[in-house]
């Protein structure tokens, strides 16, 4: 269980990264075609805005590869499960204020990450 929510929090992880270059690099040119309900105007009116959002969101891609670093289990998940948890409540928010599919893409694959690593933990303080 331990290793697949480590997969999983590189996943998250890259998914992250991802959205860090398209917010901070990408958002006039591909922002249209991704968020094709917004007004056409308002990505190059929001450039400074997404590029900000695109910095929070490479801060949780960071927090996430530092995990997968750590060589102490222990701190390793709680690390990763730190970084899980503010993954899933941006995905909570951006649901709430953006489009509810975000809940889908970000809190739902952080919960299940929290939950394996967890279960992990629970499993190898009972052996």
């Amino acid at each position: 269980m331990r290793i697949l929510g480590l997969v999983l929090v590189g996943a998250i992880a890259a998914l992250h990264v991802y959205i860090a270059y398209f917010e901070i690099f990408a958002w006039e040119t591909k922002g249209p075609s991704v968020f094709s309900s917004f007004p056409q105007d308002l990505f190059s009116k929001t450039v400074a805005l997404a590029i900000n959002q695109g910095f929070y969101n490479a801060f949780l891609a960071i927090g996430l590869i530092w995990s997968l670093v750590i060589q102490d289990k222990k701190w390793q998940s709680n690390v990763a499960i730190c970084f899980l948890l503010f993954v899933a409540t941006a995905g909570v928010v951006g649901a709430l204020t953006a489009s509810t599919r975000i809940v889908f893409v970000q809190t739902v694959p952080a919960v299940i990450a929290m939950i394996l690593l967890l279960s992990a933990r629970i499993r190898s303080t009972k052996d």
